[in-house]
């Protein structure tokens, strides 16, 4: 059996493959390495599993019908992991033509492929950014998602539903996994936690936007791992599923956090809050907790200080060898 896993190279495409290396079943990549952040970061990602011939790399734009339809004659993939997609509340803002075409585009021709070739199971990457702006606290997957306020979250709610329409229409079991503000070694690093570290290594100004009181659940990489291949082993029909930490944290109590475990003192520049950005993320995980065993056991005071000595190690250290 072959798993696809598309955006593969990234941070939680890479981590996963990472994760499932060792079972031996044939593994496949498909990324683009587009620019969001540095290419160099998601090559070095995948390259150890490439030359160990663990994994099948094939580069290109999820958006390449060709590509696919080569990609599934050439492997017999039963089981797709979707990761691939422009990611970013803020970008997207800037370019909404670009996130439509590769976010809901690209999955539309990935479930295409996927029917024509009989995948068997379909798992995609959703994000809590569809709830937008919800009074309501903790997220539920019942709750309504009909106001996003981004074009991000808009594509991602766009595409939990083609994955609906998917199912309605040929039966493809599908799980749309929402991840809440996931972190953990090789984190992506335009995203908060790698930002504040990276400064405050550097003695660099942090900026924070608003008066630190907007509140997100942090989830460590190895809880998002254990969901998602949880999912692969499903057994189901059409499923949605909330994966967090189930607690929020104040922007003011992680830097607090990452300074501690830094041993750094914050300078910090406050910025207005952003448009597109929530006041509040907070995942109710009932369900996760009974359709997938999902158990987070790594709390933000356990997972920030594993970031900050992975990151010492393999990106401090390289900058002060370069």
């Amino acid at each position: 059996m072959a798993i696809l896993v598309t955006g593969g190279a990234g941070f939680i495409g890479s981590s996963l493959l990472d994760r499932l290396a060792p079972g031996g079943d044939e593994l496949i990549c498909w990324d683009d390495f587009n620019d969001y952040y540095d290419p160099r970061v998601k090559r070095a990602n995948i390259a150890p599993l490439v030359e160990r011939k663990r994994v099948t790399l094939y580069e290109g734009d999820i958006c390449d019908w060709e590509l696919g339809r080569r990609i599934f004659a050439a492997h017999n993939i039963r089981t797709v992991v979707h990761l691939a997609a422009r990611a970013g509340v803020r970008p997207s803002l800037k370019d909404p033509l670009l996130y439509e075409r590769t976010n809901c585009g690209g999955t539309t021709a990935l479930l295409e492929l996927s029917r024509l070739n009989g995948v068997e199971k379909f798992v995609f990457g959703s994000s809590s950014s569809v709830y937008g702006n919800n009074s309501k606290l903790p997220f539920s997957e019942t709750d309504s998602v009909d106001a996003p306020i981004s074009p991000y979250a808009a594509t991602k709610r766009a595409c939990e539903l083609l994955c609906s329409t998917y199912h309605e229409l040929y039966k493809m079991k599908t799980v749309c996994l929402r991840f809440f503000t996931v972190y953990g070694p090789r984190g992506r690093p335009d995203l908060a936690i790698y930002l504040f570290t990276h400064k405050m290594l550097h003695d660099q100004e942090i900026i924070r936007y608003g008066d630190g009181s907007a509140r997100r659940d942090f989830t460590f990489i190895s809880d998002i791992l254990d969901g998602v291949t949880a999912a692969m082993k499903l057994d189901c029909g059409f499923e949605i599923v909330n994966l967090g930490e189930s607690r929020t944290v104040e922007l003011r109590e992680l830097i607090a956090l990452v300074a501690k475990a830094t041993g750094k003192t914050p300078r910090i520049k406050q910025m207005p809050m952003q448009p597109g950005d929530v006041n509040a993320t907070y995942a109710d995980i009932s369900k996760a907790k009974h359709l997938l065993g999902y158990n987070p056991g790594f709390p933000i005071e356990r997972g920030i200080p594993i970031f900050v000595e992975w990151y010492r190690k393999n990106i401090l250290a390289g900058e002060k060898r370069a």
